[in-house]
């Protein structure tokens, strides 16, 4: 029996990304000594008091049927947060509630792109951006962020590649993998495109509250003259440390959500009340562990850095904020995926291949920096040996 045209559109967006981390998870199952720096988790579990706001609340009863929106209580928290820290004015009606902002990005696809459509998005890229533009049967347009230019989005790389079907430009700032923050610049050049060219603009703005000193966040949703175009998505996995709870959102026009509404109820019908009450307690309270995620990734990202140009010929680009760096491998002599594959095979330290978030990173692996500070020493005497024995089989 066939499958339906959107499983064929997904087909090989799978595993095949993961293929050295899925190696290096067999390879601890079977006792091998891996330092593993490939999953962007936080290095903290959930904050307690959150995780007790959702299990009260479901001893509570707050475990029926949700408004299709998502609960009132967290959109008009989300509202005042958006209000506050946006510079206009949001209410209730311009937020839908999400189980993760993956969830969120899939249906906010589905209302804006569809087949013969396209998406720019800028290449390198988190690995299921291609899945959520392929489901709508849309064209995924790479657009390469360029090293020299910080891996920001430029608005010429973007203007030579729009076509009378171009739809919608994808942001995500901060940015997965490479660290970048697009400035107020940057974000009224690419405006500037959306409103010549009658363009969408989605922004994933799920690291907002990991950036490093130095760097100031942008929100596209800040600048008016792109309100009614502009669609942002977030959620509290990595601010609250809380992706096992799947609690997302979108923020959007309210005739854009009035639209969404119905394909919202058709996938889920609102997220879980419970859940929704932890997330309105994180979102009006803040986060308390956000701030100790930054020193400590910005931290170990310096090191990174640090050691590998004192005592290898590898490259770090040193990112803005997040939880990754990147580490450009051209100086071994192997492609990103060779090396990952070495590294991880002859050194035991497990990292991503840059390819598996775009071709514009062939030469580059990503790294997490969510990794104890001791792991992190342990992976970096493994990383420089391996270098050190590499460049003495070249030589």
């Amino acid at each position: 029996m066939k499958t339906t045209a959107i499983t064929q559109r997904l087909a090989g967006l799978g595993g095949a990304k993961w293929e050295v981390h899925l190696k290096a998870r067999d390879m601890i199952a079977n006792g091998a000594d891996i330092v593993e720096m490939t999953i962007g988790e936080p290095d903290v579990p959930t904050p307690t008091d959150l995780v007790e706001t959702a299990t009260k609340a479901a001893h509570a009863g707050r475990t029926g049927y949700s408004d299709g929106r998502g609960e009132a209580n967290l959109r008009t928290t989300l509202a005042a947060f958006y209000t506050k820290s946006r510079g206009r004015s949001f209410g209730a009606d311009n937020i839908m509630c999400f189980p993760g902002t993956q969830t969120a990005l899939f249906a906010v696809l589905m209302g804006v792109a569809a087949a013969g459509d396209e998406v720019l998005v800028g290449d390198p890229m988190y690995a299921t951006y291609e899945g959520v533009i392929r489901a709508t049967g849309a064209t995924m347009v790479p657009v390469p962020l360029r090293a020299e230019a910080g891996f920001r989005l430029q608005a010429t790389d973007l203007a030579d590649r729009i076509t009378p079907r171009t739809k919608a430009i994808f942001l995500n700032t901060p940015h997965n993998p490479t660290g970048a923050v697009l400035s107020r610049s940057d974000l009224e050049d690419i405006a500037a495109l959306a409103l010549e060219h009658d363009l969408w603009i989605i922004s994933d703005e799920v690291y907002e509250h990991l950036v490093f000193a130095g760097a100031d966040f942008v929100s596209p949703l800040s600048l008016p003259q792109i309100a009614d175009r502009t669609i942002a998505v977030s959620s509290i996995s990595k601010s609250h440390a809380a992706p096992g709870f799947r609690s997302g959102w979108c923020v959007a026009s309210t005739e854009f959500c009035d639209a969404l509404l119905p394909l919202s109820e058709t996938m889920l019908f609102g997220n879980q009340p419970f859940i929704a009450d932890m997330t309105e307690r994180a979102v009006r309270e803040g986060s308390t562990v956000a701030a100790g995620m930054v020193d400590r990734f910005s931290a170990r990202a310096n090191i990174l850095a640090d050691r590998l140009t004192r005592d290898t010929d590898l490259l770090v680009h040193r990112p803005d904020a997040g939880m990754f760096a990147l580490v450009d491998t051209s100086a071994t002599g192997l492609d990103g995926t060779a090396y990952a594959m070495d590294l991880l095979e002859n050194a035991g330290v497990a990292v991503m291949p840059g390819a598996s978030f775009g071709d514009s990173l062939q030469n580059w692996v990503r790294v997490a920096l969510t990794i104890s500070d001791n792991d992190l020493d342990k992976a970096l005497n493994r990383i420089v040996t391996h270098a050190q024995t590499l460049k003495g089989q070249a030589a």
